[in-house]
């Protein structure tokens, strides 16, 4: 396991320094399985040089932009055979007509149908937690970031199919906002400098890598984590963990104009194993693809997944990667870029 500690500033009740520890996974008894593709060395990424992109992003466009989902359809058309965009999951199969990463194991059954869809709960904005806003073929999307620890002080994570159409072309115009809150861009409009995801999922859209990170161009002369602070990172830990996601679902029921929560001990995805993928409890739909996953009850935790996708318009599990070798990879090209 390995765990790069929060790097935050006095902003938030978090330690003020980043150092590498490498320990074993407590709590969960299951080991995690070995990535398919273990050569860290795959990773996709993109410099970008759009001009005028946080004045692009107006109230305006920010309330319009659409649930990064609506892209699964285009993934359908290139011939992809499975890919989540926001909480739609798109995956061919007799039971899946139209389907759209604490501490104590758990083998729990798939949830029924039956459960309380309000798998949710309504936060205070966080300041490391935020939208991120892009464009894809002319059209303006959003999804959920984290500013993450890192050497430039200005990574954040976000989902795969948030950067990279997956397989396809990398966003443009992307743009991070810091706890955002009904229009309102508290710490100001971050524009990315270049743009990471897994050569698995820019390649294949395989969903077992869908995971992203944008490094951010200073604002106002300062870095990211210096004004809003960041999360520490966890890569290659144990399994079945209690978790604590964050993002900004904005497909019906919800808005996307607050941050929402959801906590859960994490399961093995039952229907796509070969994924291997965990859920936790959880309704939030589009929009919250990207949000991030903390080990235990709180915002303060290790993060080590993102959220990903779910079965079905009345979902009540949200699924994410196991960050093992792969994306551990991605995450050190994208955190020591310059």
């Amino acid at each position: 396991m390995t765990r790069t500690k929060t790097l935050a500033t006095s902003l938030l009740s978090l330690t003020t320094a980043g150092v590498l520890a490498l320990g074993s996974g407590g709590g969960a008894t299951a080991a995690p399985s070995v990535d398919r593709g273990t050569d860290a060395s795959t990773v996709s990424s993109l410099s970008t040089s759009d001009s005028n992109t946080a004045d692009y992003w107006t109230p305006e466009r920010m309330k319009n932009a659409v649930a990064g989902d609506v892209l699964a359809d285009k993934a359908l058309s290139r011939g992809q055979a499975k890919v989540d965009l926001g909480a739609l999951h798109v995956s061919p199969g007799p039971d899946r007509t139209l389907t759209i990463q604490g501490q104590k194991a758990s083998s729990a059954a798939p949830q029924s149908p039956t459960v309380d869809r309000k798998a949710n709960a309504s936060e205070a904005p966080v300041p490391h937690i935020g939208k991120v806003f892009f464009t894809l073929g002319g059209v303006n999307y959003v999804c959920s970031g984290n500013s993450v620890t890192s050497t430039n002080q200005s990574t954040v994570s976000t989902a795969g199919h948030c950067v990279n159409e997956g397989p396809g072309a990398f966003s443009t115009k992307f743009t991070f906002v810091p706890a955002y809150s009904n229009g309102a861009a508290p710490y100001g409009k971050w524009t990315a400098k270049a743009l990471y995801t897994t050569n698995q999922w820019s390649s294949s859209g395989d969903m077992q890598y869908d995971t992203g990170f944008a490094v951010m161009n200073p604002l106002n002369g300062q870095k990211l984590s210096a004004v809003v602070g960041a999360s520490g990172v966890q890569f290659n830990g144990a399994r079945g963990l209690v978790y604590k996601s964050f993002g900004y679902p904005a497909a019906p029921p919800f808005d996307g104009e607050s941050l929402k929560s959801c906590s859960g001990t994490a399961t093995d995805d039952p229907k796509d194993p070969q994924d291997n993928t965990q859920g936790i409890p959880c309704n939030m739909t589009g929009g919250s693809s990207g949000g991030p996953w903390f080990i235990g009850t709180s915002s303060g935790g290790y993060q080590n997944s993102v959220s990903s996708y779910g079965y079905g318009s009345n979902s009540t599990t949200m699924y994410g990667p196991y960050w093992g070798t792969v994306i551990h990879g991605t995450y050190q090209a994208a955190s020591t870029a310059p």
